[in-house]
């Protein structure tokens, strides 16, 4: 809405804002782009987490081939799980996963963390596209049946070069996918 000059920047500034938002509704929380993929020329993707819980085992156990992921934990408590150990780390510390390291996260208490993906790559049009299966298309987190677990695998699949399964393996992604394929499944563009 223009203001008293006619000036649209407002509303631009509230459009741009709400593109930087993505509310899982649930799990995995609510989640804000701080620093975009254009914002940092490909560099970094940062986002902001305010998770309240995460299931027990957490995301599936996944790298980052070609990347480094950070968590700074501002409030709360965040487990790290890396090369088979769980970690604590609480507020004021941070945690440096290597590329090609298989890892997830879990919390058992609400937390607040800024994450980095470095360099941004394609993980963030992977993370809109996966916004957009639980939040458009109904696909629950953990995923509840075969239809969740197919369009995961596949939108995993098409960005093995961002995040590759760890458990369950790579292989029964690509397996998914061939299969969703054939049944004429599609994740979104």
């Amino acid at each position: 809405m223009p203001n008293s000059e006619g000036d649209n920047s407002m509303t631009t500034v509230d459009n741009d804002t709400r593109d930087r938002i993505l509310d899982w509704g649930g799990f995995p929380g609510y989640w804000e782009i701080t620093r975009s993929t254009a914002d940092t020329n490909g560099e970094l993707l940062e986002m902001r987490f305010e998770i309240e819980t995460v299931p027990e085992e957490g995301p599936f156990v996944h790298t980052h081939p070609h990347a480094e992921e950070r968590y700074e934990v501002i409030s709360g408590v965040l487990e790290v799980y890396v090369d088979g150990e769980w970690m604590e780390v609480s507020a004021g510390e941070e945690h440096t996963v290597p590329p090609g390291t298989p890892h997830t996260f879990r919390n058992k208490t609400p937390v607040e963390v800024i994450n980095v993906h470095k360099p941004a790559l394609r993980h963030e049009e992977f993370f809109r596209r996966f916004h957009e299966l639980v939040t458009e298309r109904g696909v629950s987190l953990p995923p509840e049946g075969f239809t969740d677990v197919l369009l995961i695998a596949m939108l995993t699949t098409e960005h093995e070069e961002d995040i590759y399964a760890v458990s369950p393996p790579h292989w029964v992604f690509k397996a998914l996918t061939l299969l969703g394929r054939v049944l004429r499944y599609r994740p979104p563009d």
